[in-house]
């Protein structure tokens, strides 16, 4: 199997992030995983309430959090761990994921007590 393509944090671009949250899907996915303490499974975060994200939408949506810097994913057995990389984030990009979480009315309760 391929290797996960993880930037580093002095690689991360604002424009990456920006690209990647300007999706509704992915901020929702983002918004989820970052509201969850131990991360979450690639299908334990498909479904969105109103909706259920196909497998291959799904995939790609991931990838494009991972390539992008917002998310560190890991193979376990199966399945994929996914946790988000907020604090690192923050220290690089002060306030950032805050504010467009915040602008799309997605700031899980624990981002907003850090």
């Amino acid at each position: 199997m391929r290797p996960l393509f993880h930037p580093a944090l002095e690689d991360i671009k604002p424009e990456a992030i920006l690209y990647a949250l300007s999706d509704p899907e992915r901020v929702a996915i983002f918004a989820k995983l970052a509201g969850t303490a131990c991360g979450g499974t690639c299908s334990a975060l498909a479904d969105l309430g109103d909706r259920i994200i196909p497998k291959s939408s799904l995939s790609n949506h991931f990838k494009v959090l991972r390539e992008s810097g917002l998310i560190r994913s890991e193979r376990q057995g199966v399945e994929m761990r996914n946790q988000t990389r907020c604090a690192e984030l923050d220290e690089r990009f002060p306030g950032l994921v805050r504010a467009i979480l915040t602008a799309y009315g997605q700031l899980p309760e624990q981002l907003k007590t850090d």
